[in-house]
């Protein structure tokens, strides 16, 4: 093999491996897109947002010390 076949090796190497890179990571996304929209509508479900005005400060437990 000459020079420029080994360039155009190693440069098409380097392309397989950053394509199955952004390959990986675009399915990765789009799990996670999935597993945050599917956690976002059982929070709406479980909870739903309160009326204006009637916030609750969130609950506190008094521990004593020492």
């Amino acid at each position: 093999m000459t020079q420029g076949q080994y360039l155009a090796a190693a440069y098409l190497v380097v392309f397989a491996v950053v394509l199955a890179y952004m390959l990986i990571i675009g399915l990765k996304l789009v799990r996670l897109q999935r597993e945050v929209a599917q956690i976002a509508r059982l929070a709406a479900e479980r909870d739903p947002a309160p009326e204006a005005g009637t916030e609750r400060a969130p609950e506190r437990q008094e521990i004593g010390v020492g």
